[in-house]
């Protein structure tokens, strides 16, 4: 069965691949995004300033793929409360007011950040932990979810996306950054359209759910036995990461540092300054 879909950041690197996808599955994309970037099939329209002209695209579609917004881990707070917050809160709003019949919207693996150096199966019931700006917009953008769910009966599945390339067939291995922690969340472009499509398909007894979207990795901390079992995601696709000297080195460098910042920032925040 045919479906529409609206694709919002649909000219960037995840955007153009899940078109590519949902062509081949016979369904019918409509592409928004800030920048054309030499597709000519996106519609130009700036999500994070409420327009009826570009809300009037949401209207009965099957499924909206929110992909929209700053990616920068690095971004500033300024780009993230107009480009993560404020346009993630129109696309909800555009979604439940035109009829859309769900939101799947890319969340992150940033949002659990902070758990890098524990042990722990990195289930999405875990207490999160954002450790930028970026990460607590994606946080925000899944607690929209579940507002717009109850709310308004919107059906939101949120995304923790892993990593997923932009390079030229999205090769697993050493190259990848932040040592074996990046490439345990490594997505191939199979797995994530697979995914993605999942998502769209899954019944209507889905109402809301955040959902861990990573590659089958040997010896990965992230659960995906719960994406498996509420939308039937069957990955194709693994590698194991690869741990070098150099490697090592530096995670246990980064292990130190991160130690220090949690030590440093527990003292300021116990202290009456």
């Amino acid at each position: 069965m045919s479906k529409r879909i609206l694709i919002t950041g649909g000219g960037g690197n995840i955007g153009r691949k899940l078109d590519t996808h949902f062509k081949t599955l016979g369904w019918t994309t409509t592409k928004l995004d800030a920048a054309a970037q030499g597709d000519a099939e996106v519609i130009e329209a700036d999500l994070a300033v409420w327009d009826d002209a570009w809300a009037r695209h949401f209207t009965n579609v099957d499924a909206v793929i929110h992909l929209a917004g700053d990616p920068r881990p690095h971004a500033p707070w300024a780009s993230i409360q107009a480009l993560n917050i404020d346009l993630c809160l129109n696309v909800y709003e555009a979604a439940a007011r035109m009829g859309a019949k769900r939101l799947v919207f890319a969340s992150s693996n940033w949002t659990m950040a902070g758990r890098r150096f524990g042990t722990e199966v990195l289930e999405t019931g875990l207490e999160p932990y954002p450790i930028n700006p970026y990460g607590v917009s994606k946080l925000i953008g899944e607690r929209l979810g579940r507002s717009y769910s109850e709310r308004w009966g919107l059906s939101a599945i949120c995304f923790r996306i892993g990593y997923n390339q932009r390079d030229p067939g999205n090769l697993p291995g050493t190259h990848m950054g932040w040592g074996a922690w990046g490439q345990e969340m490594w997505l191939s472009d199979r797995d994530m359209c697979n995914g993605f499509a999942r998502a769209v398909l899954a019944g209507p007894e889905v109402r809301f759910a955040v959902l861990n979207l990573m590659s089958g990795n040997p010896g990965m901390r992230w659960d995906i036995e719960t994406t498996k079992r509420v939308i039937g995601y069957a990955p194709q696709d693994g590698a194991a990461a690869v741990l070098t000297p150099e490697i090592a080195a530096a995670t246990k460098a980064a292990e130190g540092a991160h130690g220090l910042v949690e030590q440093t920032q527990g003292y300021v925040l116990t202290q009456r300054w």
